[in-house]
């Protein structure tokens, strides 16, 4: 019955069924499962003569007239209309564009409505109510807690309501209590039928919220359990490459950098250190704030795998950021006598096959690369350490093809990178699976850097602050708003444009450069290599300086159209300042027309603190939108929120941490219909985590 087409449920014919199925429910499991965004108490009843304009309420009424259906105005929108009383007064009821409601609708009848009343010419109208038949009792069925669900275009809440009420009344029976007895105990957790009962139809507010509880947290043991198993199994039985350098080895390569270690990087280079010599293969997620060194930790991953014989790759979702690892890896490694590589697609095909031989020739031992590193016929035959940067912007089957290369019988030692600091709910959700380090403290002499909004009335006072800099020996970036990938060739014009206008107008004299995305990997470098050596005043450019750059005698960032970028981005870009001695400052020239736009703007000026800002931006944005945590290869959530539930994240890992320890593998027969609700949330996710 529960994975029974919703066709044969009552009251759901195949019109009905398919726009249930636009919305991912087929079954009558979906249709349990499909909750209610929020609920209307209906609880009291409003008479007519005392409702409010604007203000929704519900009344029980009685039907005067037949209804009547007619075309309006021009447009000819068709208007349906009846006239109810209470005893207390009268309303109008009246629908837009749903002419069969004058079927619905008989006289004398009671109605129990619900709706936004409104006025016409002094007369109390109620616009598109909810309604149901009643009987004379004044206490309706149709009061309480009403639920309102997701729905779409077409299919009326009520239609809804009563699907999911015959799915409880005909499936309810055959739930299966899927969390064995002792987390039900350990956890105060109600059982399923009822959790399912409730939460469609709640008694009360205490028991919507004590179902709610329950079904958050079924949820996210079902996704802890996963990610702890997978964890569990990589530290214990699958087999990877032990990485030995002895200690006075490393100390050589250290000082050897041009540059002193924090202490934040010496301990997570002691925990990488530690997870190379295992003979498991590690996997670890490594964040930190703009700023903080996270390429020379890789480097030294990478480093590792080529003192102890074997390959390393770095790969990164985009050509420019691969090319800023490649001539960064390159200037520390140059020293130390190792050669890197760096494979892309738009490489010429005599170049590629240079590369891949050199691979396959042990030649090469550190490769930076794209999603050409991944591609078929690109093999990296010793590989033992793989670097994932910005890894949000990968796919799980990218990753885990870039695994996949690999030595045969062993997983490659993985690092996943990222730039932008993760919230707490986020590193027990999407990375749950991964041990994680965290880079929290910048390199000395670095100071904050001042953050300004403008308006686009005073953006001459941005350019006179470039210019008082420019004339101090010191250099500035111009960012152009982010637009979308279709408006690409809208946005060159507009970096070109803009940079036109400047050498013509504001900043006319100055020596000013642009970068594109557009542009070969040789001409970007050609123009970054001016800007780093002084002979460009101001740059510039899109968002390729996102990540990457580092030009210490840059003091400026004046960002236009901010209010177009996301939070996070714009910490990014206000990141390539402030790495010289010299105080820096970040101007964002916005005029923001939303709530969301003008928050973002405040909290960039109110706030240095990437973590901070990371919390902001995943409660501005929302869990499903925020990290590209839709590629992560998570599944989706329906009742969980990680940002509201973050308290029960926490129960749920600490839960699946127990069990696991207990049992590793969940052998027992009280555990297979735990093994059948991991196979229903995961999917065909289940196999990338590969619990048994």
């Amino acid at each position: 019955m529960l994975d029974d087409a919703l066709t044969y449920l009552k009251g759901v014919g195949p019109v009905r069924a398919e726009m249930l199925a636009r919305m991912g429910l087929r079954t009558v499991r979906d249709l349990l499962y499909h909750f209610p965004v929020r609920y209307e108490d209906r609880t009291h009843l409003t008479p007519l003569a005392e409702m409010k304009e604007g203000e929704k309420a519900a009344a029980i009424v009685k039907v005067l007239f037949p209804a009547q259906t007619r075309e309006v105005g021009r447009s000819h929108r068709v208007l349906t209309r009846t006239r109810v009383s209470d005893g207390s007064g009268s309303a109008t009821l009246q629908w837009w564009n749903q002419p069969y409601r004058e079927k619905q609708i008989q006289p004398h009848t009671r109605l129990y409505i619900y709706g936004r009343a409104t006025s016409h010419m002094g007369n109390l109208v109620i616009e598109n109510p909810e309604f149901e038949e009643t009987g004379e009792e004044s206490d309706s069925e149709a009061g309480g807690l009403i639920p309102v669900y997701p729905a779409t275009e077409g299919l009326q809440q009520n239609a809804l309501r009563r699907a999911i009420s015959n799915a409880l009344e005909q499936g309810a029976a055959e739930l299966e209590e899927m969390l064995p007895a002792q987390v039900l105990a350990e956890n105060d957790l109600c059982a399923l039928d009822w959790a399912l009962r409730q939460i469609h139809y709640p008694d009360s507010l205490d028991n919507k919220e004590r179902a709610r509880r329950r079904l958050v947290f079924e949820e996210l043991f079902l996704l802890q359990v996963a990610l702890v198993a997978k964890q569990q199994r990589q530290h214990v039985e699958e087999l990877g490459i032990r990485h030995n350098v002895d200690v006075p080895v490393i100390k050589e390569m250290v000082q050897a950098l041009p540059f002193k270690l924090t202490g934040a990087q010496r301990r997570v280079m002691n925990e990488i250190r530690r997870d190379l010599a295992r003979p498991h293969p590690m996997n670890r997620l490594l964040h930190g704030d703009v700023g903080a060194g996270k390429t020379v930790v890789a480097a030294y991953a990478l480093w590792t795998a080529h003192m102890t014989g074997h390959q390393g790759a770095l790969m990164a979702p985009t050509e420019i950021l691969a090319e800023q690892h490649y001539v960064t890896l390159k200037h520390l490694f140059r020293p130390l006598g190792i050669d890197v590589g760096l494979l892309e697609s738009s490489l010429k095909p005599a170049e590629k096959r240079r590369i891949q031989a050199d691979l396959n020739e042990g030649r090469l031992s550190i490769v930076v690369g794209t999603h050409a590193l991944i591609q078929s016929g690109v093999e990296i035959p010793r590989l033992s350490v793989a670097v994932v940067d910005e890894q949000h912007r990968f796919g799980v089957m990218q990753r885990a093809a870039l695994r996949d290369k690999g030595l045969p019988g062993t997983q490659p030692d993985v690092l996943v990178m990222t730039a932008t600091p993760i919230p707490r709910t986020l590193a027990l959700t999407v990375y749950g699976d991964l041990d994680v380090s965290v880079l929290d403290e910048l390199p000395p002499g670095r100071h904050p850097v001042k953050t300004r909004h403008i308006k686009t009335t005073q953006r001459e006072r941005a350019y006179e602050q470039i210019r008082a800099e420019v004339a101090q020996g010191y250099q500035a970036y111009v960012v152009c708003p982010l637009v979308e990938e279709s408006e690409s060739l809208a946005h060159l014009t507009a970096a070109s444009a803009l940079a036109e206008q400047l050498r013509n107008n504001e900043l006319a004299g100055l020596q000013i450069g642009l970068v594109h995305g557009q542009m070969s990997a040789a001409e970007r470098e050609a123009e970054m290599e001016l800007f780093r050596s002084g002979m460009r005043d101001v740059l510039v450019s899109t968002t390729v300086i996102e990540v990457g750059v580092d030009v210490p005698r840059a003091t400026v960032m004046l960002i236009e159209n901010a209010e177009r970028f996301g939070l996070s981005q714009l910490h990014q870009l206000r990141g390539r300042v402030g790495r010289g001695e010299r105080k820096s400052q970040c101007l964002l020239i916005a005029d923001p027309r939303t709530d969301e736009a003008r928050a973002r703007i405040k909290v960039m000026t109110k706030t240095q603190n990437g973590f901070e800002i990371a919390e902001h931006d995943l409660n501005l944005r929302g869990p499903g939108e925020f990290y590209g945590t839709r590629q992560s290869g998570m599944p989706d959530f329906r009742i969980a929120n990680i940002i509201r539930d973050v308290e029960i994240i926490g129960q749920a890992r600490a839960t699946a941490r127990a069990l696991i320890a207990a049992d590793p593998h969940l052998n027992g027969p009280q555990f297979a219909p735990l093994h059948r609700g991991l196979r229903r949330f995961w999917g065909d996710k289940l196999d990338l985590v590969q619990v048994s």
